[in-house]
């Protein structure tokens, strides 16, 4: 017979080696994921000599999330309902074709200001690549100042269709000097704390942009979250990206923000979608407060008037869905900041990511006339 003694040591050791087991597991999963702060100051690259924007000055802006680069040849796992995609990575052919079809439409549109999303950094489906360097590359010495912040990283993602590293950008890309960069946490998804480890971070990355003889120029990008059913989530993500732009409007700032909401505008969208695609959506859609509080591009004339195809801005890589459908991209500002044009570029776009690029110009300026638009804006579509 054994001795109590013996049993007992023999229970207490094995209890502690699951405690340090358990402990490194811990640490393990710890140092290999991210765990943003609030609120931080992000890297700014801007070389001496860039020039600064000025009093009254048009400024032009594109918003883009350009899917990694993986471009429209692929249905990866999350791009159906049911998660059982036939793709976890696109073709290194796809990326490279991609990227140079990105740099062609930002070359050719010209913007002062780019905003961009989903930018790959580090991500073993994208082959460890930073398409922000990358993307740099190609348009040559046209954006020297530039910012970027994670909202996605990882040195291991357990999930059976990613099993890797990841790594995920928002981007801002400028022609002018900017003062700095700040990345804003935002709500996330309800999870248990180990699955909440390995989640997407949602964020907005904030640029500031001196003005000469004026205050500071705001630009923002964001990307809320997607396959939030059942949650506040994107009421909360929304309320949250509210308080920033209050706070600038509180600075007596101009600002722009842009980015992929993932949130149908109000009126007749949701209706509109096969009861297939709705289940992505509430039918009272979490981003009215940012439509009854700001000026929207597009705004809800042009995506509940009779072109609102022209203003779509989303092409799922769902295989039951033929067509563009949506608008879930968009750029906000405020009432008194001078809209002088804006678009929505689908005409060559189709192939090149699931979303559009969304185009602005505004009129940089104290003085600018309240809610006017100088030029009739129109989409690219068929130009």
């Amino acid at each position: 017979m054994v001795p109590f003694a013996h049993v007992r040591r023999w229970i207490v050791g094995a209890l502690l080696t699951c405690a340090v087991l358990a402990a490194g597991l811990v640490a393990l999963v710890w140092f290999t994921t991210f765990h943003p702060a609030r609120r931080e100051q992000v890297a700014v690259t801007c070389p001496d000599g860039t020039p600064t924007v000025f009093c009254g000055q048009a400024v032009k802006i594109l918003t883009w999330n350009i899917q990694f680069m993986a471009g429209k040849n692929h249905v990866f796992f999350f791009d159906v309902f049911e998660g059982n995609g036939p793709d976890e990575r696109p073709s290194a052919k796809d990326m490279e074709l991609t990227l140079e079809e990105v740099a062609c439409v930002i070359r050719d549109e010209a913007p002062d200001i780019v905003l961009l999303q989903e930018v790959d950094d580090g991500a073993k489906r994208t082959d460890y690549q930073d398409q922000l360097a990358a993307l740099l590359h190609r348009l040559g010495e046209e954006y020297p100042c530039y910012c970027s912040a994670f909202y996605w990283k990882a040195k291991y993602v357990p999930h059976p269709r990613i099993r890797g590293a990841v790594g995920m950008k928002l981007a801002v890309l400028s022609k002018y000097r900017i003062r700095q960069a700040t990345r804003h946490q935002l709500a996330l998804m309800p999870a248990d704390a180990f699955r909440r480890q390995f989640m997407l971070k949602r964020a907005v990355l904030e640029a500031r942009l001196p003005v000469s003889g004026g205050r500071d120029f705001v630009v923002l990008c964001t990307h809320l979250d997607a396959f939030a059913q059942g949650t506040d989530t994107m009421g909360r993500q929304v309320s949250e990206v509210k308080v920033i732009l209050d706070g600038l409007a509180q600075e007596q700032l101009p600002w722009m923000i842009g980015g992929d909401f993932n949130l149908l505008p109000p009126g007749r969208a949701y209706a509109s979608l096969p009861a297939r695609q709705q289940v992505y959506f509430n039918e009272r859609t979490e981003i009215t407060p940012l439509f009854d509080a700001f000026q929207a591009v597009p705004g809800l004339e042009e995506v509940n008037g009779p072109d609102g195809t022209r203003w779509f801005t989303h092409f799922s890589n769902d295989p039951s869905v033929k067509a563009p459908d949506r608008t879930i991209d968009y750029l906000f500002m405020p009432k008194t900041l001078c809209l002088v044009e804006h678009h929505v570029r689908q005409r060559d776009t189709l192939r090149i990511s699931d979303h559009f690029p969304v185009v602005a110009t505004v009129e940089i300026g104290e003085n600018a006339e309240h809610g006017t638009e100088k030029t009739k804006a129109g989409s690219q579509m068929g130009m």
